[in-house]
């Protein structure tokens, strides 16, 4: 029985708070103890950790260091988010709220204060979540002991960072593993096990995101299988490899290693565009698109994978720093908010809404967590009858690829309760313009009656598969309204200056060739 449970973090970070909830809504009944070990930043302890990492790294160091207070005195404010967006409710805020849950915030977690703290607290169990190393006069309090959630294969890569040295050694995939907390670093029995294969394109950072979703899941599963009194711990086999954290030297020889096997490379033209994007969107943050008509740009996305790198995917580290993009620099909107305007008002920062086409389970598996993560609302147009099938795509037959797996509607039912938007794109992808008028009004009528039977959905939006001016037409269109959606998405390219047609509204694909600047600069809607 395990009813109360201490966590020991010394980062309450995403990750840590979805792990948090994620198993609260497991077990029922639980009680909790968040001891988050924040320690004062004294000057002196400052100024050793920065003499260290010189003599560490080198001149490389100081270059990091000034990139690092330059990125931060520039960085704009982030801002305001709409009323409860999807990933509200694993923030901080949240957290706190929540009624069976304590956080205590201390300098030292191993002092006698936050020893006592813990032992009136009387835990069945204690969880190691992002925690500096535990000592047995904390970790050994909890009646069921303490269980450390490490993202990495044990014993091969103890220690630290994820991902990386297992790209560093070339390994074909990233392990995750829970294991009883001993005095030995990451050396206690393996509770439960979990990978991430490592794909063509991979990053340390993809990978790394991927492992956050693996950890949670395997946390949850892990007290699940301790309340239940059927959890099998397994004795590490091998001495294994303790890793460190790389130097930065080591980070650029990786970088410069993966950039070299995955293809990519800086040609002069594209340089020089890069340049320009780059002014250009200095500009805009200084007040030049001011001087524009107002417009908003809804960008359109279809997969988020490092398996292929094609003109309807973006890498998983980079989907994640276009999230990070949209926060910082431009105001998102729902695609509820976009259909539900008539005029365009002005903004300081560029009005942005996210979308995606087609039901792929990346978008589940990938993209999902990190809007979660960013707390950027998008939507979701499947092909109703490609759910839960993995019937390939008629654009994927053409292309030759093999058949890429759709999301289920347990999914989508998790996707549509974060409160993303779930939307129409016919039932089996069908070119509108092309089809019998008895065909589209079928797919269009079955698709929607397919989201109000399986999501509740109410007013459902539309958006045409293909998306080119070549694949609706004013009947079709008639057709779209008589059915009964809200609205209507193209996908042609271009953004809605001054005006929102509703049953025409512009989109703009995005790709994995866009590098970060030239994402900003297609936000802006030039």
């Amino acid at each position: 029985m395990v009813r109360r449970i201490a966590v020991f973090t010394g980062d309450l970070s995403y990750a840590v708070r979805k792990g948090i909830l994620e198993v609260d809504g497991a077990v029922p009944d639980l009680q909790w103890l968040v001891i988050v070990h924040a320690p004062p930043r004294r000057p002196a302890a400052l100024l050793r950790s920065q003499w260290r990492n010189i003599k560490r790294n080198g001149w490389r160091w100081i270059a990091y260091q000034a990139r690092e207070i330059f990125d931060r005195v520039l960085a704009p404010r982030e801002a305001a988010v709409a009323v409860d967006p999807p990933g509200h409710a694993f923030t901080v805020e949240s957290l706190v709220a929540r009624g069976n849950l304590t956080l205590v915030r201390v300098a030292d977690l191993h002092s006698e204060t936050s020893l006592n703290r813990v032992r009136q607290f009387e835990p069945d169990l204690g969880l190691s979540l992002a925690a500096p190393i535990l000592k047995p006069s904390i970790f050994s309090i909890p009646r069921l002991g303490t269980v450390n959630l490490h993202k990495g294969k044990l014993p091969d890569y103890r220690g630290m960072p994820p991902a990386f040295w297992e790209l560093w050694t070339d390994a074909t995939s990233v392990g995750c593993s829970v294991h009883q907390v001993a005095e030995k670093l990451d050396s206690g029995a393996v509770l439960l096990e979990g990978s991430v294969p490592r794909e063509p394109y991979s990053t340390v950072r993809g990978l790394q995101l991927q492992l956050d979703e693996v950890g949670v899941h395997l946390m949850r599963d892990t007290v699940l299988a301790c309340a239940n009194g059927t959890i099998q711990p397994r004795t590490q086999a091998g001495r294994g490899t303790t890793y460190r954290k790389p130097t930065l030297r080591q980070l650029a020889e990786l970088e410069k290693k993966l950039r070299r096997t995955q293809g990519e490379s800086e040609s002069a033209p594209r340089l020089l565009k890069a340049a320009a994007q780059r002014s250009a969107n200095w500009l805009a943050r200084l007040g030049a698109a001011r001087a524009l008509q107002p417009r908003v740009t809804v960008l359109l996305y279809h997969r988020v994978s490092d398996s292929v790198r094609d003109n309807l995917t973006v890498g998983v580290a980079q989907f994640e720093r276009h999230m990070a993009l949209l926060r910082a620099h431009c105001n998102v909107l729902s695609i509820e908010d976009v259909v539900g305007m008539e005029r365009v008002a002005h903004s300081s920062r560029p009005q942005v809404c996210v979308t995606f086409d087609d039901g792929y389970a990346d978008n589940y598996e990938n993209a999902a967590m990190i809007l979660l993560r960013h707390q950027v609302p998008a939507a979701f147009f499947v092909s109703t009858g490609m759910i839960g099938s993995n019937r390939p795509f008629p654009h994927d037959v053409r292309r030759g690829n093999l058949p890429i797996e759709s999301m289920t509607w347990d999914q989508l039912r998790e996707m549509h309760r974060h409160g993303f938007t779930i939307g129409s794109h016919t039932v089996h992808h069908i070119d509108c313009a092309a089809e019998p008028e008895a065909t589209v009004r079928q797919e269009l009528q079955q698709s929607l009656d397919t989201l109000r039977q399986e999501l509740g959905v109410d007013q459902a939006i539309f958006a045409y598969p293909y998306g080119g001016r070549q694949h609706m037409t004013a009947e079709r269109l008639q057709l779209v309204k008589a059915v009964g959606y809200a609205a209507c998405l193209s996908a042609y390219g271009g953004s809605n200056v001054s005006r929102v047609d509703r049953f025409n509204v512009l989109r703009r694909g995005i790709n994995w060739q866009f590098s970060d600047q030239a994402f900003l600069y297609q936000c802006l809607g030039l």
